[in-house]
């Protein structure tokens, strides 16, 4: 956890295109837009400032009268992170401030788990930190939709992949219906927390061949040669949404959690 001493800023990137769910942060999810449900998890988790930035005025129409900051953005930023580090130039931000990058997609993003990423930076003199989670099963492991993530002994990042990573050769050449017990297998939960610093720097590294290859943004740190620090979730973090379907869970879920 964070304390007192590690004060930590979350940006939220929101874009209002997206393909499968058109303009998705206004969403409404128990009557209110997914983009403010997120910005809630990131004022509960104790952050000294909460930002969206954004290029589409109708999300920053959705946030007036809130406690929280939007800056608006250019529009042909090809990640979240470029989004940032645009306005972590903006504001100023010092080049050792702690900015915690929550997806304007993750409504049910749980506190304790934004305090982890932020307390995983602080503790570790790696430009960037991450988390991770057990993998819940074999279909986890072979689903490309799921990144798995392989650690060093100190526990930063070896290796990001959509691919079976490690991979078990004895107990799969026995049987690949189930993960052999005690192996280090753990799926990459997408939430990043930078020194502001590294951020411009990060966004202004050329795009690397893992990273094109694999879809994944985090291995242009890696191919760079810069460490991420890697560490396990306090908590469960639920999926984000991509999908009507997942729409409908979030909605549920914070029905339940307000009855």
């Amino acid at each position: 956890m964070t304390d007192s001493t590690t004060p930590f800023v979350v940006a939220i990137p929101a874009r209002h295109g997206s393909t499968r769910l058109p303009g998705k942060p206004l969403l409404p999810i128990a009557g209110t837009p997914m983009i403010v449900h997120v910005a809630r998890r990131a004022r509960a988790a104790g952050a000294r400032d909460v930002v969206v930035a954004t290029d589409d005025a109708r999300i920053e129409a959705a946030l007036a009268g809130s406690d929280v900051r939007v800056v608006m953005t250019r529009s042909d930023h090809a990640s979240g992170s470029d989004r940032l580090a645009e306005v972590a130039t903006t504001l100023g931000w010092a080049d050792d401030a702690i900015v915690v990058n929550l997806q304007g997609d993750e409504p049910l993003a749980p506190p304790s788990g934004i305090q982890a990423v932020a307390a995983a930076l602080a503790a570790d003199d790696a430009p960037m930190s991450t988390l991770a989670t057990a993998l819940a099963g074999v279909d986890e492991l072979f689903d490309p939709n799921c990144v798995k993530v392989v650690r060093r002994a100190d526990g930063r990042a070896l290796y990001f992949s959509r691919a079976p990573l490690p991979w078990p050769r004895d107990a799969f050449a026995r049987n690949r219906n189930a993960l052999p017990p005690d192996s280090p297998f753990l799926r990459h939960i997408g939430i990043y927390a930078y020194r502001a610093g590294f951020l411009r720097r990060f966004a202004a590294l050329a795009p690397t061949p893992l990273e094109k290859l694999e879809s994944l943004e985090q291995l242009r740190a890696l191919e760079h040669g810069h460490a991420i620090a890697v560490r396990i979730a306090p908590e469960p973090f639920p999926a984000g949404v991509d999908t009507a379907e997942d729409l409908a869970r979030v909605e549920r879920a914070l029905m339940q959690l307000q009855a």
